[in-house]
């Protein structure tokens, strides 16, 4: 059975390393590059994190990218400061980053080079903003015909949204706000895209009965997985439990039974000013566009911790 090519665009948190962690155990997908966007975090921190991972898993092939776009409203600096931690854990710490992995050109153009030459219509998973994938399809608009689909964490629709500025109404999710511009195009080119909102990662809190299910499973990735998310109990003290699994839930949906989710199909309009830039919301005269409207959180919970058994981290040893 053929694999689905894959292209992974993050910025660095630490859901969004989980993310690449979960997305290297599917053993459907064959994850072609990685763009880095420089929103929440700092890309340095982003890209040493990156190649590690990939060493951990004998992922020498993947190309890796930082881009250059850079968005309106700069994500705080402690939140992009935060997956720092993950570099200090045993498991970062022994293992290698190869630099010959990276390429000189901008995450936008590896992009662009990866989509042209699949032989086959490829994935986009975007766990950051869609500042990357915005750009390439703007410059190169035929790309969409070698687009199968792409899967974004991004915005909040019938949910209040988690951006609290002192210029903004709280309407609009993270991602979404970060570079309104590159939603508002993102949506206007019309790809084959399921949004990932608030509605559908509020199902899914980083909890103590979650931790704890996770302590039980005993493998070398579900000791590291649980190290990585125990930095993040109190990450944001606004909220009872301060990190939801976003990027780790928009990366599930690209393996996870299709019972597991709910997608309504419909016509989305974004904002690009305040005091609503960044919102996603319903408009019938808007974009053509599907969303994870639910979750069951249950079964992407399972989905998880089998995929947290997995052995393919072949140069992850003694955590």
């Amino acid at each position: 059975m053929s694999k689905q090519p894959v292209i992974f665009d993050h910025d660095g948190g630490i859901d969004d390393l989980l993310s690449l962690i979960l997305l290297l155990c599917m053993p459907h997908i064959e994850l072609k590059a990685v763009c880095i966007t420089p929103a929440d975090c700092y890309p340095d921190d982003a890209l040493e994190s990156t190649l590690k991972i990939l060493h951990m898993f004998n992922a020498t092939d993947v190309k890796v990218s930082v881009g250059n776009i850079i968005g309106p409203n700069p994500f705080p600096a402690d939140w992009r400061a935060q997956p720092r931690f993950c570099r200090a854990l045993p498991a970062f710490l022994r293992s290698q980053a190869d630099l010959t992995q990276c390429v000189s050109a901008p995450a936008d153009e590896l992009m662009r080079q990866v989509i042209a030459s699949s032989h086959e219509p490829i994935t986009v998973l975007m766990t950051g903003p869609a500042s990357n994938l915005a750009a390439a399809v703007i410059t190169v608009p035929e790309l969409k015909q070698n687009i199968a689909n792409v899967v974004w964490m991004g915005g909040a629709i019938d949910v209040r949204g988690n951006v609290a500025m002192h210029d903004h109404n709280g309407t609009a999710e993270w991602n979404a706000y970060w570079h309104p511009q590159a939603t508002y195009d993102l949506l206007a080119a019309e790809l084959p895209l399921v949004l990932v909102p608030l509605d559908a990662t509020n199902r899914l809190p980083v909890s103590w009965d979650f931790l704890e299910g996770l302590s039980k499973i005993g493998t070398p990735l579900s000791e590291l997985a649980g190290q990585c998310w125990a930095a993040t109990v109190t990450a944001i003290p606004a909220y009872e439990f301060t990190y939801f699994m976003w990027d780790v839930l928009a990366t599930c949906v690209l393996g996870v039974d299709s019972d597991a989710l709910t997608i309504t199909e419909g016509r989305c309009q974004a904002s690009t000013n305040t005091p609503n830039a960044g919102q996603i919301w319903q408009d019938n005269s808007g974009f053509t566009c599907s969303w994870l409207s639910d979750a069951d959180a249950k079964k992407i919970i399972d989905y998880i911790f089998c995929l947290l058994q997995s052995k393919n981290a072949v140069n992850l040893s003694n955590c």
